[in-house]
């Protein structure tokens, strides 16, 4: 067996054998000096690390991340209204495999009035297909200023906080401990008046209550939501 680097190999052997299942590929050759060279790869899943959606005047923004990546043909972005079925809306390319954040970005124009609720169906080049979390939006400019409990509470890694603001104001929307501590700022900035859905990662805080506190021209208002690991 003659290997010129530590990832380029020539194999002059008696044996080669290889085995995968839906998690990895390994193989292993037995040269015919009896050394032994063998490889694993691991394969990655599609990780979805966060779902959000902004709504301004009629339009609905979904804003996604994946962490990672494997054979993604793309996503299917499914709305639905009430008890109505779902309908695919539109559908967006994947980057097939990829190990390195990707982001993803789809307007959603013209919505009518009312309440909807909006989920991601990731599809794979083989046609398999799964799921993302639901979201809800309320298209429409709010009357007053509100701050929901984030959903799922317990929560565990991650959750989403809807705020609606009435009118254009500079907002924030800070996390902290139980101690008083900030943690995190999810939005720091000048929005329009609308209906926001911010997610939360927590995969990296430790188990316990946290606070979060949003900041809106006049508008103050703390919620507590627990992360459970």
């Amino acid at each position: 067996m003659d290997y010129k680097n530590s990832s380029i190999y020539t194999i002059y052997g008696s044996h080669f054998s290889w085995n995968a299942d839906n998690n990895s590929f390994a193989w292993f050759a037995v040269g015919t000096d009896g050394a032994i060279l063998k490889n694993t790869i691991t394969v990655v899943p599609v990780e979805l690390v966060s779902l959000s959606a902004t709504v301004v005047d009629n339009n609905v923004s979904l804003n996604w991340k994946t962490a990672t990546e494997l054979n993604n043909k793309g996503f299917e972005i499914e709305r639905k209204s009430g008890e109505g079925a779902w309908s695919k809306v539109s559908y967006l390319s994947g980057n097939g495999t990829s190990t390195t954040t990707k982001e993803y970005v789809y307007t959603d124009k013209g919505v009518k009035s009312g309440k909807y609720q909006y989920r991601l169906k990731q599809i794979d080049f083989d046609g398999s297909f799964s799921y993302s979390h639901v979201i809800e939006v309320e298209v429409g400019t709010p009357m007053t200023f509100d701050l929901s409990q984030n959903y799922p509470n317990p929560f565990n890694p991650s959750t989403t906080i809807s705020y609606k603001i009435p009118e254009n104001a500079t907002v924030s929307l800070k996390i902290f401990d139980v101690t008083g501590t900030e943690v995190m700022t999810l939005v720091n900035e000048k929005q329009d008046a609308g209906s926001y859905t911010i997610n939360f990662d927590a995969k990296t805080f430790a188990s316990g209550m946290y606070i979060y506190t949003i900041k809106a021209g006049d508008y103050t208002a703390t919620k507590k939501m627990m992360l459970l690991k």
